[in-house]
């Protein structure tokens, strides 16, 4: 059961990451991120809501070893602690800001538990 819920959060990780390497456009929208005057966010888009997701469930996936998808488990957890503290400073839309954090903290607490 371990291995196929490791899995399922890889392959999560990686297909959310995808979207943010191809269609940038719409990911920014879904974070409900306004566009400047340049497309420098489309690249930071592209890099860190798309490539690092998808390099690091891919990765994972590759690897396959348990201290791989623990390290995931980390950057979820680091993921989670910045939502939790933008819920805490910054007021950011809800319901979507909690649902983005409890999506980051259960699969920081599932990767570090199992995998640990």
């Amino acid at each position: 059961m371990t291995d196929i819920l490791n899995l399922a959060c890889a392959l999560l990780t990686a297909a959310f990451g995808l979207f943010g390497f191809l269609a940038p456009r719409y990911t920014a929208q879904v974070l409900d991120l306004a566009p400047t005057r340049t497309n420098m966010g489309l690249s930071e888009m592209r890099a860190s809501a798309g490539g690092l997701f998808l390099a690091l469930g891919l990765g994972c996936i590759l690897i396959a070893t348990p201290m791989a998808y623990a390290m995931m488990g980390v950057a979820y957890a680091g993921a989670a602690a910045g939502r939790a503290l933008s819920m805490t400073l910054d007021n950011p839309p809800q319901p979507k800001a909690f649902l983005y954090f409890a999506f980051e903290a259960i699969f920081a607490v599932w990767l570090l538990y199992a995998n640990l």
